[in-house]
């Protein structure tokens, strides 16, 4: 099989795969004529695709063979598709190829499991290497790491990526033991644990790294001990949604549990998308788009808007509304904590607030050391008024005592954006 119908095969395999964002990555590139490549500034071109999508790394397997059953991969090991593999000579090349075109910023691979787990990291992991050392490739790196191989083999995958993940797959123990048996829910956390422990440690390394004094040799220029680097840009993960019965409570319970336990930077959510000749004890449907998006705003509340797993989805059956984004919801299902008073509630009530995000509350606490502020000063900031005067006070402006105000924010929630398929 030729390089092009090979890449056609293991780049559309990959397309299910959420977690290749790129933010975190350590700074490299490639000024004064050293190395190849970069992952910062705006010397990086992007494609894009039809729908607007952009696409800034080379996303691929290293193969889609693959000996687990896993009942809702359209790579499974009884699934009808067309197979292909590289060698790791081949993804480095079109990575390199691909790179010096202004085509992408890095790489991002996975694989299906070929052999064992030990053999298929071997490979992935020696790509990563061959791109660093050989090529002194600066660019971004995303390994996708296999949680059953050697704990050396994952500790070496640090050595070379900005970014591991190792896939949860679903959100509960007993829907992986239905409907993925071969994989082993502790053995992936135990691989997440270790990847922990791995980057804090590279963490404080660095620190003391950079309080150590500077060495020098005479007539040289002082220098400090270069840290070793470990997955600098963290580690994350994906979750199918819609694949079993989950809620949305389950969802986020597990996401803040991974987030709490083994500080991972993201948590991705999946759709599930139904596939060819698949089991009876998957859906027909795939769920609707707008939940997997209902999703991704609540994880951002439980980040950065001092949100609670718990409080978030607490009622509908568990399941997040999809008439109107989470905030709002949690706003109007609690209307004791509105109005609030802008020149007075601290930030965290104020993160509360449907339509004030992270930077607007930050200018809002800015603005108030000066003056009180009035309606007209939340255009200033460039706050988005109608949605959120319904539910704050300022110094010349009190929602009216009906509940017309509170209802026309609903209306106008209740209009989500069209959500483009994500394939």
């Amino acid at each position: 099989m030729d390089l092009n119908s090979k890449l056609a095969i293991l780049a559309d395999a990959a397309k299910y795969d959420a977690s290749c964002a790129s933010s975190g990555g350590v700074k490299r590139n490639s000024v004064g004529g050293r190395g190849l490549g970069s992952n910062e500034g705006m010397g990086i071109c992007h494609s894009y695709a039809p729908d607007g999508r952009c696409i800034s790394l080379l996303k691929i397997l290293l193969t889609n063979f693959c000996q687990y059953d896993c009942l809702y991969c359209v790579n499974r090991a009884s699934s009808n598709v067309p197979r292909a593999r590289f060698t790791v000579d081949e993804v480095v090349h079109l990575t390199l190829d691909f790179y010096r075109r202004n085509c992408i910023e890095g790489l991002f691979l996975s694989s299906g499991i070929i052999r064992s787990a030990d053999y298929t990291m071997e490979q992935v992991v020696e790509v990563a290497r061959c791109l660093r050392e050989d090529h002194d490739f600066r660019g971004y790196i995303h390994l996708k790491t296999i949680p059953d191989a050697a704990p050396e083999l994952l500790q070496r995958a640090g050595r070379y990526a900005d970014r591991l993940s190792i896939n949860i797959e679903l959100p509960t123990e007993q829907g992986l033991a239905a409907l993925a048996p071969e994989k082993d829910g502790a053995a992936i956390k135990r691989s997440m644990a270790r990847l922990r422990i791995h980057i804090e440690e590279a963490k404080a390394e660095a620190q003391e790294t950079a309080r150590a004094p500077a060495v020098s040799l005479p007539g040289a220029r002082p220098r400090r001990a270069r840290p070793k680097a470990f997955a600098a840009a963290g580690q994350s993960t994906q979750m199918i949604v819609g694949a079993d019965g989950a809620t949305d409570a389950t969802i986020l319970a597990t996401s803040a549990q991974l987030y709490g336990g083994y500080r991972l930077k993201r948590v991705y959510y999946s759709a599930f998308s139904p596939i060819p000749d698949a089991s009876s004890s998957l859906p027909l449907q795939a769920p609707p788009l707008l939940r997997e998006h209902r999703l991704y705003q609540a994880d951002w509340l439980m980040r950065f808007y001092g949100f609670e797993a718990g409080e978030i989805a607490a009622g509908s059956g568990g399941m997040l509304s999809l008439e109107m984004d989470p905030k709002l919801a949690w706003a109007v299902a609690h209307p004791e904590r509105f109005p609030v008073d802008l020149n007075a509630a601290p930030r965290e009530l104020l993160l509360r607030v449907p339509g004030l995000g992270v930077k607007a509350v930050d200018r809002l606490l800015l603005a108030r050391r000066v003056r009180r502020l009035r309606a007209d000063d939340l255009k200033r900031l460039h706050v988005p008024q109608r949605r959120v005067l319904p539910f704050v006070v300022l110094a010349d402006h009190r929602p009216a005592a009906t509940s017309a105000p509170l209802a026309q924010a609903v209306a106008m929630a209740k209009a989500p954006p069209v959500q483009s398929a994500l394939f």
